[in-house]
């Protein structure tokens, strides 16, 4: 991480399954975003509330990309850690517009409501069963089949 950067963690759920798709340089990308709303108890009524949800969008690059792919859909709870992007454009309309994006460094299931089945990958790709120690961190790996469209763009567009 470089000095001056915006380290985050979100918690939250899958709005959509991930877009895979591949660069012209062949690197995989993997875009989702995370729904985040905070719940507070209301003691008067004894009921939890809901209140206005936070959507961020993410972006995963390689095999980090695959595994998120392969591993997650939508609606499944996630830690999320990555660094905030800002992304500057202009419309038609030449009007100046930006938006924040998480760059993703590390993604997982939340255990908190579910478990987990994890699988070590090894560096040739192939999964090596069901992990023995409590570092075993990893995501299942690609099976071949990936979610999303295959079309290639060289630069990340903004979102």
């Amino acid at each position: 991480m470089s000095v001056g950067e915006t380290p985050i963690t979100i918690v939250g759920n899958l709005a959509a399954d991930p877009e895979l798709r591949f660069t012209t340089g062949g690197d995989a990308i993997a875009r989702f975003s995370v729904a985040s709303t905070p719940r507070t108890y209301d003691k008067a009524t004894g009921q939890w509330r809901d209140g206005t949800a936070m959507f961020l969008r993410c972006t995963a690059w390689r095999d980090l990309a695959n595994h998120v792919a392969e591993s997650l859909t939508k609606g499944t709870r996630v830690v999320v850690t990555g660094r905030l992007r800002q992304h500057n454009w202009q419309n038609e309309q030449g009007e100046n517009r930006s938006m924040l994006a998480l760059e993703v460094d590390d993604i997982g299931p939340s255990l908190r409501f579910a478990t987990a089945k994890v699988e070590r990958v090894q560096r040739n790709g192939a999964a090596s069963g069901p992990a023995t120690d409590a570092w075993s961190t990893a995501a299942p790996a690609a099976a071949g089949a990936a979610k999303g469209s295959g079309s290639g763009f060289s630069e990340e567009p903004p979102f």
